[in-house]
């Protein structure tokens, strides 16, 4: 998925085009959205805003996080839900037990492979969650295409981006073993944006027109007018 994502070579798109488009996106692995995505997105983002109000960097960051969604729309290849949305981990080493549906792992070659099935696997202690090889979906290709077209974001948006849906490390705690110091204080903020998203969102309806001058002169300053996708 890598090698047939990796070249961003899809289409040209700004943010905000790209938030518009996954309007005609449902994830139904989403418990609690009945608005539609951009509105979510908003929801998040303006929550962020009202408590963290001098971090605009994340404020945006929450506009962005689930943009990768669009691999679920025809234009992007129509992907399954399965391979777009839904927990994420690292491959290459064990999988851990608080996995969601874990069982269905023994059913993978890997959780057989002795190279693969051990604490560490082919990594090392303290490698850095940036050499670990994660399972594919929304948050590594929106990773890619914020790294890919220059973001000037600050690593801690990145790795919110990346490992938003890591739940068996932020939610459980587990894989700490590869983290190494940015990591640490990377997932600082991972925590403090996981209390904005899932099960967290407003019932408060946003305006759209009216919030949407001031994240389009966010996406100004953190991205090109224009993306590859």
């Amino acid at each position: 998925m890598r090698e047939e994502y990796g070249n961003l070579d899809r289409v040209e798109m700004s943010i905000w085009e790209c938030c518009e488009l996954l309007n005609d996106v449902v994830d139904e692995s989403d418990p609690d959205l009945d608005e539609p995505q951009t509105e979510h997105l908003l929801q998040t983002a303006e929550a962020i805003r009202k408590d963290y109000p001098d971090e605009d960097w994340l404020h945006l960051t929450g506009l962005i996080h689930d943009l990768g969604k669009v691999l679920l729309h025809p234009s992007f290849g129509g992907l399954p839900q399965w391979a777009v949305v839904g927990d994420t981990y690292p491959v290459g080493c064990a999988f851990d037990k608080s996995i969601v549906h874990h069982k269905y792992f023994e059913e993978n070659p890997d959780y057989h492979n002795p190279a693969y099935n051990t604490k560490y696997g082919v990594y090392s202690e303290g490698c850095g969650l940036n050499n670990v090889m994660m399972s594919w979906g929304h948050d590594d290709y929106m990773y890619l295409v914020a790294k890919e077209n220059k973001t000037t974001l600050p690593s801690a948006a990145l790795f919110i981006i990346r490992y938003h849906s890591f739940y068996a490390l932020h939610r459980s705690g587990a894989y700490k073993q590869l983290m190494n110091g940015e990591d640490v204080e990377n997932l600082k903020w991972l925590e403090i944006f996981n209390k904005y998203d899932l099960y967290s969102k407003s019932k408060v309806r946003i305006d759209v027109e009216k919030v949407k001058p001031y994240y389009l002169s966010l996406i100004e300053k953190y991205f090109p007018a224009k993306l590859r996708w």
